[in-house]
């Protein structure tokens, strides 16, 4: 059996990923790997009990109590959200299954803080009022985490408590989680990851997301109670990752939505799982049902996709002799920024809630520049970013790739007439 205490360790010091936990579980036989530190300005030691931010696999949980209630014929996932929100201000056809599955049209990224009072997300509910319609409902996906926070306001409503409460509830306390929390005074209690930039590894100056957007992502947990979580799903709530619509443009095999969960194809074989992501700290959660196996990585640096590439690539090779896909790379051939006209179609603004982007040419280059809007400006890690694209598959004048640095996986980008299409979001043509 491979050391993953030595894998871990050796890949994330290539990776400069200052602290980790990798977690295994395989039908039964449980493995959690500690590496490095919490935090570098304080040199605390990362331990298999230290709690880190989860992110967006904070999703699945929101969406697994919206299935309880369902159950509980509280609700359908059919039902229009203004018939269970009427003071929500959204449009009306918008359905509780299109919030679970990213189809709603609501432009998604507001990370407005609406305080820390119980009502936070009630609070914020009232703000949508004013938050564009993408596109029509249902006709299209684009990740949005405002749809989430709907859906815990929902929670609120039908339980007649707090989003945290009924999360205590209805998942934490029956599964017998020991250390998942969503509020900083509760994670002081444990050892708490703090976030590091990518590239510079510079300790965050902002810990977490406001909690107003709790039910999106506010989660924060040891490696062991997602690995519970993760079993629940191996033995209940199948209807979960039962497909529901296609993911364009997907990477690591990322084909299609269930009702929250990711659906891969690894090799063949479905595995389902999330990704989240906060201020410089980054989760990963993949669950093989054939292998009855669960793996998950939290990470406290903006430098983590690398690592878990790398290391689930081996975790998922040696217990379940399955590949994740290669990652998509820039197209093999000859130079073509001087050609006539090419990225002329690209050229221009593109924006939605918080972020800004625009494709430009410099010295000969098609550049990208990624620019943070807004409320996410109090805490995002970079204000601003460029990237090169490069051309990919199929070579359209459509189709692009850029990344961070030179040691990261390539992220896709698409463009269309009116939008362009990355990290899952529809960024709509303003300019240009």
């Amino acid at each position: 059996m491979p050391d993953w205490t030595a894998r871990l360790t050796h890949l994330a010091a290539k990776y400069d990923v200052p602290g980790a936990v990798l977690g295994v579980w395989v039908d039964g036989e449980q493995t959690i790997a500690p590496y490095g530190v919490l935090n570098r300005r304080t040199g605390i030691e990362t331990t298999a009990d230290s709690v880190f931010q989860i992110g967006s696999v904070t999703k699945p949980w929101t969406a697994t109590m919206i299935v309880q209630l369902a159950a509980e014929g509280r609700l359908a996932l059919d039902d229009a959200v203004v018939k269970l929100l009427p003071e929500a201000s959204i449009d009306a056809r918008i359905t509780v299954r299109q919030l679970l599955t990213h189809t709603s049209g609501i432009d998604g990224d507001v990370f407005t803080d609406t305080g820390r009072g119980d009502d936070c997300v009630e609070r914020y509910v009232a703000l949508l009022a004013d938050v564009p319609q993408l596109f029509e409902p249902g006709t299209a996906y684009s990740y949005c985490n405002a749809g989430f926070v709907l859906l815990g306001r929902i929670i609120e409503v039908l339980d007649e408590r707090t989003w945290d409460e009924s999360l205590r509830a209805r998942l934490v306390e029956p599964l017998g989680l020991t250390a998942t929390v969503t509020l900083p005074e509760e994670a002081i209690l444990h050892r708490a990851a703090t976030g590091h930039v990518a590239g510079t590894g510079e300790v965050v100056t902002t810990w977490q997301l406001p909690r107003s957007v709790g039910p999106a992502g506010l989660i924060t947990a040891k490696a062991e109670d997602v690995l519970k979580f993760a079993q629940l799903h191996l033995d209940q709530y199948a209807e979960m990752r039962e497909p529901q619509v296609s993911y364009p443009g997907g990477t690591g095999g990322l084909t299609e939505l269930g009702l929250t969960w990711r659906l891969f194809d690894w090799s063949g074989r479905r595995v389902f799982g999330h990704d989240g992501a906060t201020i410089s700290q980054l989760a990963f959660l993949r669950i093989d049902p054939e292998a009855r196996l669960a793996f998950c990585l939290l990470t406290n640096s903006g430098n983590a996709p690398g690592l878990f590439e790398e290391l689930a690539t081996e975790v998922f090779a040696h217990y379940a002799e399955v590949e994740l896909p290669a990652a998509p790379r820039p197209a093999e051939l000859r130079d073509r920024r001087e050609e006539e006209g090419w990225g002329e179609a690209q050229l221009g603004r593109y924006e939605r809630a918080s972020v800004a982007m625009e494709v430009l040419r410099r010295d000969g280059k098609l550049m990208l520049t990624y620019q943070a809007t807004g409320d996410r400006l109090a805490f995002a890690e970079e204000p601003v970013q460029e990237f090169e694209l490069l051309p990919t598959e199929p070579l359209d004048g459509d189709h692009f790739v850029v990344r961070s640095s030179d040691d990261q996986p390539w992220t896709p980008v698409t463009f269309r007439p009116a939008y362009l299409f990355t990290s899952g979001r529809v960024t709509p043509r303003v300019q240009g």
